[in-house]
């Protein structure tokens, strides 16, 4: 489920596009405006330009890519006053909305006081430290596979897995590596990297789909995928999804992309 801090910053972000696309409209747009008059149940089209003043030209049906052109203006214009208007009021529930306010409560009281009080709910520290002394069991790595250990010291199975493992560690994002998850209808399967996001509270599964111009490993990705929607998990929501190939590789500038997203 979304946090309404989730969904204010996907608001803002929609917005931004929108405004984006209609200024660029813009500044592309035919001079002057457009105005249209009916006259014996017959439309026709009239364009009035800046130095022209009041004065108006007359312009034939025949002259379409003008008329949408000035239409596609106006119609610009107006998303611009309301895109900005809506992206004015976000952008300040989103400096004022805090998504801690309930822990601020808490920490903020005095430690002999804290001990003396049950909170409604863990802190996110004590969560995380919860979370990160859960032990499991990876999955093996078969002999005489080449061995890849990230900053952090752990192994995995790829260049691509510890790109992603180091941004992790030196971002200060708490993961684990190819821990355990049961999905029906498939069964345990070894996500790559499920971490547990600070700004959603929940966990999330990040697969990286390394050889995707392999035909086997492909239909495998896909069921794999197929497997986790098929158990609430979505691509976009609590799924990542990372691909590549022998000739288009990892981006870690994607990978940033991503993790200021969703993480």
């Amino acid at each position: 489920m979304k946090t309404l801090m989730e969904m204010l910053v996907r608001e803002q972000e929609r917005l931004e596009e929108i405004l984006a696309k209609a200024r660029d409209g813009l500044q592309q747009a035919p001079e002057g405006s457009l105005r249209l008059s009916s006259r014996r149940k017959a439309m026709q089209f009239y364009r009035r330009l800046p130095e022209a003043g009041k004065r108006e030209s007359y312009v034939p049906k025949a002259q379409e890519e003008l008329l949408r052109k000035l239409a596609q203006k106006a119609y610009d214009e107006k998303i611009v006053k309301a895109a900005e208007k809506s992206l004015c009021r976000v952008r300040m529930l989103i400096k004022e909305y805090e998504t801690d306010q309930i822990e601020q409560v808490y920490l903020k009281l005095h430690p002999e006081r804290r001990k003396l009080i049950e909170p409604v709910e863990k802190t996110w520290d004590e969560r995380l430290e919860a979370w990160l002394s859960e032990e499991y069991q990876g999955k093996p790595f078969q002999e005489g596979t080449v061995m890849i250990r990230t900053e952090k010291g752990e192994r995995v199975r790829s260049k691509s897995e510890k790109i992603l493992a180091d941004y992790f560690y030196r971002s200060g994002i708490p993961y684990k590596y190819e821990r355990p998850l049961y999905l029906k209808g498939l069964g345990v399967v070894h996500p790559d990297f499920t971490i547990l996001s600070r700004r959603s509270g929940q966990e999330i599964f990040w697969e990286h789909n390394g050889r995707m111009d392999d035909p086997v490993y492909a239909q495998n990705a896909v069921r794999k995928i197929q497997a986790y929607i098929e158990n609430d998990i979505y691509p976009g929501e609590n799924l990542v999804l990372t691909f590549e190939t022998e000739k288009t590789v990892l981006d870690d500038r994607m990978v940033k992309g991503i993790v200021e997203r969703f993480l």
